[in-house]
């Protein structure tokens, strides 16, 4: 398990699918994410099987509560490292707080970030993280500033969502780059 002060990311398990799925659905949640429709359990079992369990180029984690007494061990949301360029040692980075409606929070998401951020250069030798929000986003464009990830560029018009063309603004952090503490 990777271990940040107020998180663990571990691995995800068959029993967190249900929960995972919640939120992949929620319209709150789903607006900032890629998947534009409603999935159901067959899609969320099979995306476990394809790109969890099985994909070489995608490192996922549940993100869970490290706390004492009964919130210890919590689903509080997922992280992960997908489409994983091995040669070129860059990875999409992903990140979201589900449980009480937090999304991206000042507590959980940055903790969880850092202890990615350490595993993806430290443990795997990655060069480039790299993310893709979209210009509505603000609470995902103020989190990646504070960790320290630079806007690469923007996409013009690259979203359809709530009737109307969203750009797509692309971040990045490097190995070299200052790197968020603890």
């Amino acid at each position: 398990m990777l271990q940040g002060r107020h998180v663990g990311l571990r691995a995800i398990e068959p029993h967190d699918l249900p929960q995972l799925l919640a939120w992949r659905n929620d319209p709150r949640l789903r607006r900032h994410f890629r998947e534009y429709r409603e999935l159901n359990s067959t899609q969320q079992q099979q995306w476990f099987d394809t790109r969890v369990v099985n994909d070489p180029s995608t490192r996922m984690f549940a993100v869970v509560e490290r706390a004492p007494g009964p919130s210890a061990g919590r689903l509080l949301g997922a992280a992960g490292l997908c489409y994983i360029d091995w040669v070129n040692r860059t990875a999409d980075f992903s990140l979201y707080i589900g449980a009480d409606d937090l999304y991206i929070d000042d507590r959980y998401a940055p903790d969880a970030a850092v202890a990615m951020i350490d595993y993806a250069f430290d443990e795997l030798g990655l060069n480039r993280l790299w993310s893709e929000i979209y210009a509505f986003d603000e609470s995902k464009r103020r989190f990646f500033e504070t960790l320290g990830f630079s806007l690469d560029g923007v996409h013009r018009q690259t979203h359809w969502a709530e009737g109307a063309w969203h750009d797509s603004r692309y971040y990045s952090l490097l190995a070299s780059d200052a790197r968020p503490k603890r």
